[in-house]
Formats: structure tokens, C-alpha cells, sequence
């Protein structure tokens, strides 16, 4: 009770006199958005948004090249135009990448691009990007480029997900066989999830999130669209703004899971949405000090390694995807998202969290007890932490 009476009076220091620098502007049309393409007229006449999307670099991955390919990585722009109208919304992405990447289902070593949108069901008390928080859910659109897929689902054939090699075929019968495949086969890797914290992301197959997905790369640009109904059964964006996170992932990079670009929440609509404002004022310097004091011996950050590896999540490029509101729920409730942290079995001596009566704990504690001003500039200095942009 301490941390929440704590976090509820820190977020007075949240301005509410308007949306974060990140936010979005929505074109309200009359026609019917329920099947809009990359060419419709109607995407000239939306202002495109830009927000800016950081390396995730909580964890390290645990594959030496990936973190090689990806150590000096920039943030990335991405562009955002919505349209709204009647029951549907649609978001138009772009982003830049040179390499046009394709997810092969017969290699384990080849990665393809991709994109997420993900929605927050509740509005004030923001869940963790990614993977949402206990009582805090999320909605995630997933849209990966993949080479041809096989389902069982996908006609009901099974036989025709047996590679080819495994077949007791040649010659016409075989090609008969691949032929077949390419036809039942299909390349739009579309997945919708929800996820109320971590280990807890489950895909949703009942069709009660409908939603349209679509990728196209063309000079050097990725584009990806995303067409959904405003309300659904988990989810309801009626209201005058919502908040919306985007991620991107660059195969040629072998990005996959964590290993991946993300933007913060920010906010689609003119209406103000405290839970995304940023602090007004705040001493950098004294929050970067306060840090040193009471963070450095558990957390790498930029430019300070004193505390071991994995003791705890890194937080180099924090400032980039997390909101001023939850990094100050994090310092004074550290409880309220556990993260997962490393396989306990190779690093038992830094456990992220304690279990019991199957309830995760934090092992990192409260710093509640800071004053107001300690707790303001802390989070100031947290948000300065993050690489630059590519120009």
C-alpha cells in the first residue's frame, strides 16, 4: 500500500495539459475502410505521424552473432498515418530497411522482417510494452514476411506439411506433390494474441479479434497495414484516443522475439491521455546521481557497468520504450511486472524473482521511500537513456 499511495501521489508530476510529443492524428472519413489498400486515394489526404521505435535491450539474446549484427544499433523512424471511420480503423506504417527479408519454413538460421501494433485495453494505468501486465492486457497484430506455410487448419491436409524429402515419391507424383503444396500453402503469416504479462501471451484463433494484415516492401521501405473493427470482444477503441505501441523486427539482422525495435505507448486521437504525458521540468543531473546511489549495483546502463551481468534488466535504451508512468511504477512497485529474466539454471545466482504460492516477486525492492523529488528526477534521467536515430 506504501508504493501505490507513493506512485499515486509521484503521478501529479505527469503534465496533463496535453499528449506526449508522440502522438497521433486521425483522418475521421465517411467510406467504408473495411477493405482500404496500400493505393487508396484516402491515405494522401491522412498527415502522417512519425514515432520513433529503440532497440529492446532488457535481456541479452542468447545467440552471439544476433547480439554482433545488432550491438550498435540506432532507433528508427517510423511513420504512421490512421484512418477512421464507422466501425474500423486503419493504420498505415513505414519504415526503412534496405534488405527485404523472408521467413523460409525449412531453415532454422533465416529470420523475417515483421511488424506488430499492439493495443492496450485500459487506458490510464498503462501496461508493460510487449507482453502487458497482470489485470492489464494486451492486444498484439503480428505480421511477419514468411515464405510458404502449412497448417493443418489449412485444408485439413497434414500429409502436406511432410517435407519433400520425406516423401515416397519421384518424378511426376512429385512434382504433383509440390505442386499441391504451393497451392494450399500461404505466405501471410498474420497472428493475433493476447497477453496479461509474461508467459502469458496466448494466440487468439476464434476470429474475436478480426483484423486485416498486409506487408509490402518497395525502394529501400517497408509498408505494413493493419485494418481492424474498433470494438471487439477484449477490446474497445470508441473512445475519443486510445493508446497504441508498434514494433519492427529486420530479419536480415536475425531479428526475432526480444531481439526487436520498439516504440512507447502513444496516443492515436486529440483527446489528452494523462497515463501517456511525460514530466514537466525535472534535474537530470541529481536523477543520474540518485541513480548511481541506489541503482548501479544491480542495473547496466549507459556508460555504467559496474553491477554483473544478468544481475538485472539492462536498461541502456529504457528512456526510448517506456513511458515516464510505468518506469515510475517500476521504481516504487517493482512487483506490479516481473519480468522473466535469464535461465535461472545458468545464472542461479541472479534471480529476478521469488515464487510463492505461484505469486512472482520482484527481487528488486521498493524505493518508495525516496522523496518526491528524487522519484521525479530519477525518472527524467531514465528517460534521457537511449541511442540516437538513424538520420
Amino acid at each position: 500500500m506504501k508504493a501505490w499511495k507513493s506512485l499515486s501521489l509521484a503521478l501529479a508530476f505527469l503534465g496533463s495539459s496535453s499528449l506526449m510529443a508522440q502522438s497521433l492524428n486521425v483522418l475521421h472519413v465517411k467510406e467504408d475502410i473495411s477493405t482500404i489498400g496500400f493505393k487508396s486515394a484516402l491515405w494522401e489526404k491522412a498527415k502522417m505521424g512519425s514515432v520513433e521505435a529503440y532497440p529492446q535491450t532488457t535481456i541479452e539474446m542468447n545467440d552471439a552473432t544476433l547480439m554482433k549484427e545488432n550491438a550498435n544499433n540506432k532507433a528508427k523512424k517510423i511513420g504512421v498515418k490512421v484512418v477512421q471511420s464507422g466501425e474500423y480503423v486503419a493504420l498505415l506504417l513505414q519504415w526503412s530497411d534496405k534488405t527485404k527479408n523472408v521467413q523460409q519454413g525449412l531453415t532454422s538460421n533465416v529470420y523475417g522482417d515483421g511488424f506488430a501494433v499492439q493495443f492496450s485495453t485500459v487506458s490510464d494505468k498503462l501496461p508493460y510494452i510487449g507482453m502487458g501486465s497482470d489485470g492489464r492486457a494486451v492486444i498484439v497484430h503480428l505480421q511477419k514476411a514468411t515464405g510458404k506455410t502449412y497448417e493443418p487448419n489449412n485444408g485439413g491436409n497434414v500429409y502436406h506439411q511432410v517435407g519433400a524429402g520425406n516423401q515416397n515419391a519421384f518424378s511426376k507424383e512429385l512434382e504433383q506433390y509440390k505442386n499441391e503444396v504451393a497451392k494450399q500453402g500461404s505466405s501471410d503469416y498474420q497472428r493475433v494474441f493476447i497477453a496479461e504479462g509474461f508467459r502469458s501471451t496466448t494466440q487468439i484463433r476464434d476470429n474475436s479479434e478480426p483484423a486485416v494484415m498486409e506487408m509490402k516492401h518497395e525502394n529501400g521501405v517497408w509498408s505494413g497495414l493493419l485494418v481492424r473493427k474498433l470494438k471487439s470482444e477484449h477490446l474497445d477503441l470508441t473512445k475519443d484516443s486510445f493508446p497504441v505501441a508498434f514494433a519492427i523486427w529486420d530479419g536480415g539482422k536475425k531479428n526475432r522475439d526480444g531481439s526487436k525495435l520498439l516504440t512507447p505507448w502513444v496516443g492515436v486521437g486529440a483527446k489528452t491521455l494523462v497515463a501517456l504525458d511525460e514530466l514537466k521540468g525535472g534535474d537530470v543531473a541529481n536523477g543520474e546521481k540518485v541513480m548511481m546511489e541506489n541503482c548501479s549495483a544491480c542495473h547496466q546502463y549507459k556508460g555504467v557497468k559496474s553491477a554483473p551481468n544478468y544481475m538485472a534488466p539492462e536498461l541502456s535504451n529504457i528512456g526510448g520504450y517506456a513511458n515516464a508512468s510505468y518506469l515510475l511504477e517500476s521504481i516504487v512497485e517493482p512487483s506490479a511486472v516481473v519480468v522473466p529474466g535469464y535461465n535461472t539454471t545458468a545464472h542461479p545466482n541472479f534471480q529476478w524473482y521469488t515464487v510463492e504460492k505461484g505469486v512472482r516477486t520482484s527481487t528488486m525492492p521498493s524505493f518508495s521511500h525516496l522523496d518526491e523529488k528524487s522519484l521525479k528526477d530519477v525518472v527524467v534521467y531514465l528517460k534521457t537513456l537511449k541511442v540516437g536515430v538513424e538520420k
